[in-house]
């Protein structure tokens, strides 16, 4: 009986501890479930922001970016008043900041937003000082007598030069361009930089974009003091001029002659196939490299490697640190009575400056040339090199010397990357140096190391640059990171190296030498180049997202980057918006700004109608919406519509019913008003008193003239929505007359 009792005893003890337990997991479920009270939220909020505390500094490139963006996304130009009180109202904020509030966090707020006030107004005062006549449209023929001041980079109908006028025909000269722009006939002999020159040529605004919301090109000239574009209709001639140009000027193009010599010295050694990569990456002119070479580069994701950038710099300021520390350091005496490190960070620094002269000093090699310089001067006050705050010091100033920066894709992919690495390095785990370890298992574990810290940094720096390359080529190189890691060896170790020894002993023997060893290394890139370019799915053509994720992507990469603690991964959804938002619905049809080109959505391909006219911006454009180019654009354009030398009409399969005339000699010949008509929308690139058709929609050069290019949308429920490309630009110093119409 005792027993039996005890047993009831002690079943009913364990049906109590388990109801216990299910009370205590269920209040334990309530309290997870319950949403935390305004207090604790506050109080982990705080601490977060209190931990960021000595982070806060990283921000101010950030704010001041942002402070430049806004200033380049206004529709309107704002006065110059403006920007002065907002810079004095900055001031105030920066020099009365200990008495308005005392916190660090709180101070750190008003420094902050004193300096997005700065960015906004080094934008406007920057427009104001680079503003420079601008070439009206319809100038016509013009005689052109000019200085050679460089040879840019080819177009896409040709040779380019780069002109600063003595005088203009028709123009006078407060209204003649700083700078004009001319692509030359494919037979003409390239002049040498410094050469004076007369050439008959028919010259235009800067283009506007290729498509609404597409890169504006124009921005770009515009602060680069280009006021005008256009092709030559003869071959120059040379010209004895009355005056010699200004000092300044005369300097520059002696710096380009001497990089135009050296350009054809690397050729003349190495032949086009290679010597025109070399000499793009030695003195900044790719006028020697075959298109068929840039195009394999693009598809296999090694593009980059033409422009001289931050890792050009990088290579050859490194490569000259550290042989001249190691100079240093195999000379005793000397080794005691210098500082090794700091001479050695000197000497990269000179290099570096001395690079970007021979480069001919491009922006992306600007933006490079001050991130490296910094580096290197943190090195001389005895401070870390590859630090967040060394990275944000250079942003910073490149922001204040060119805040329309922000709007670049080089800075923006730059930024992002070195952001990226720098955060990787900072978080990356020190190895711990072992004892007595035997040499051999030595180089083996330092080979693991660096091939998977070569892999990761490959890695962080693809998708960092990613969402910009979406969006800004809308193209994905499908193997662009395993060509990277079998391409970077060669091209630290050897090709860069070599070139830097080819341009300073380019008239000796150890010059030739060291160019026919860079030859060979270029080699080794082009052939993986061209095997990654051939290979099946090289490229995937990726529509472009709405604009905001632009500006959300950057944010969130920041964010992951330069917060410090767990809420940095809060920054991951807005770093993949580009990846992840939806894209807008695809236009049926496109027409560019001078109304003489054409083309359509049909089965997702863009079908061009003038593949010979306007090629690079019905690229850009068909790009932007996800669509592909046909294998056969003839083939395409003649299964839909039925065109001859000056008009389209769409046939009985067309998707879009668009017809167009390309001639502006004779708006409507005699004979196709009817046949145009029956289209719901007519194109004209003429002008017309009067429309000829009843029921279709005319657009003539007027509408182009005011609009720019345009896009067409068919409705659900019946007609068409057009999409302009200059209401989106805006009012702006760069917009005024960009939409001249062109022969």
């Amino acid at each position: 009986m005792t027993t039996g009792r005890s047993d009831m005893d002690a079943l009913t003890l364990l049906d109590d501890a388990a109801a216990g337990a299910e009370a205590r997991e269920a209040g334990h479920i309530m309290r997870f479930l319950r949403p935390p009270s305004p207090t604790v939220v506050w109080a982990h909020f705080r601490a977060e922001a209190e931990a960021q505390i000595d982070h806060w500094p990283l921000w101010l490139p950030v704010v001041f970016g942002c402070g430049s963006a806004v200033y380049f996304a206004l529709p309107r130009e704002p006065v110059t008043w403006l920007s002065w009180g907002l810079l004095g109202v900055a001031a105030a904020l920066l020099v009365f900041r200990q008495r308005l509030l005392g916190r660090r966090w709180q101070l750190a707020l008003v420094i902050l937003g004193a300096f997005f006030l700065v960015g906004f107004s080094a934008a406007k005062l920057r427009t104001e000082r680079v503003r420079a006549p601008v070439a009206p449209a319809g100038l016509g023929v013009v005689t052109i007598k000019a200085f050679v001041v460089d040879i840019p980079s080819p177009g896409q109908g040709g040779q380019r030069l780069l002109l600063a006028p003595i005088t203009i025909s028709g123009m006078t000269p407060e209204t003649t361009p700083i700078r004009v722009r001319i692509t030359l006939r494919p037979m003409a002999q390239l002049p040498a930089p410094g050469q004076a020159i007369r050439i008959k040529a028919m010259i235009n605004p800067p283009p506007p974009p290729a498509s609404p919301g597409a890169y504006d090109f124009a921005r770009d000239a515009f602060f680069d003091s280009v006021g005008g574009v256009g092709f030559a209709l003869g071959l120059p001639e040379p010209l004895m001029p009355s005056q010699l140009p200004p000092l300044g000027m005369r300097l520059q193009m002696q710096l380009n002659a001497l990089r135009w010599d050296l350009t054809l010295r690397i050729v003349e050694v190495l032949g086009p196939a290679e010597g025109g990569l070399a000499a793009a990456m030695v003195t900044g002119h790719e006028a020697f490299i075959p298109r068929s070479e840039v195009d394999n580069l693009r598809a296999a994701g090694l593009a980059h490697i033409i422009s001289i950038s931050g890792l050009h710099m990088a290579i050859v300021g490194g490569f000259t640190y550290a042989c001249i520390r190691m100079l240093v350091a195999a000379w005793p005496w000397l080794v005691l009575r210098i500082p090794g490190k700091k001479v050695a960070a000197l000497s990269g620094f000179a290099m570096v400056v001395a690079y970007l002269c021979l480069s001919g000093a491009p922006n992306p090699a600007i933006r490079a040339a001050i991130t490296a310089s910094c580096a290197f001067w943190a090195m001389v006050f005895d401070r870390r090199a590859l630090s967040l705050h060394t990275l944000a010091v250079s942003a910073l100033i490149i922001l204040v010397f060119q805040p329309e920066a922000v709007t670049e894709p080089g800075f923006q992919m730059s930024f992002a990357a070195t952001s990226a690495l720098v955060a990787l390095a900072e978080t990356w785990p020190r190895p711990v140096r072992e004892i007595q370890t035997p040499l051999v298992i030595r180089l083996v574990q330092g080979a693991g190391t660096a091939g998977l810290a070569s892999l990761v940094a490959s890695l962080v720096a693809g998708l960092a640059t990613g969402p910009f390359a979406l969006q800004h080529f809308n193209r994905i190189s499908t193997y662009g990171l395993v060509t990277n890691l079998l391409v970077e060896p060669v091209s630290s170790f050897v090709m860069l190296p070599a070139l830097a020894i080819g341009a300073l002993f380019s008239q000796t023997w150890l010059g030739t030498g060291a160019l026919n060893i860079a030859g060979a290394a270029i080699g080794i890139m082009n052939w993986i180049a061209e095997i990654a370019a051939k290979a099946p799915f090289s490229q995937i053509v990726v529509a472009s997202a709405p604009s905001w994720t632009l500006v959300a992507a950057f944010l969130g990469l920041l964010h992951v980057c330069l917060w410090k603690g767990h809420w940095r991964w809060l920054g991951l959804p807005l770093a993949l918006a580009v990846n992840m938002a939806p894209r807008p619905p695809q236009p049926d049809a496109w027409v560019s700004s001078d109304a003489s080109a054409f083309a359509i959505r049909s089965a997702g391909q863009a079908v061009f109608f003038r593949p010979d006219v306007k090629l690079f911006a019905a690229q850009v454009w068909a790009r932007r919406r996800g669509l592909v180019e046909p294998a056969n654009p003839s083939a395409a354009r003649d299964g839909l519509y039925r065109c001859d030398r000056w008009s389209c009409v769409p046939g009985s399969g067309a998707p879009p019913q668009i017809a167009a005339v390309w001639t502006r000699r004779s708006a409507m010949a005699e004979g196709q008003a009817e046949r145009l008509c029956q289209a719901d929308i007519l194109i004209l690139r003429g002008e017309i008193e009067k429309s000829p058709c009843r029921t279709a929609r005319v657009l003539t050069a007027d509408d182009f003239r005011i609009g720019g290019s345009a896009e067409f949308y068919r409705r659900p429920q019946g007609g068409w929505r057009i999409v302009w490309a200059q209401p989106l630009r805006g009012d702006r110093p760069w917009t005024h007359g960009a939409t001249a119409m062109e022969p």
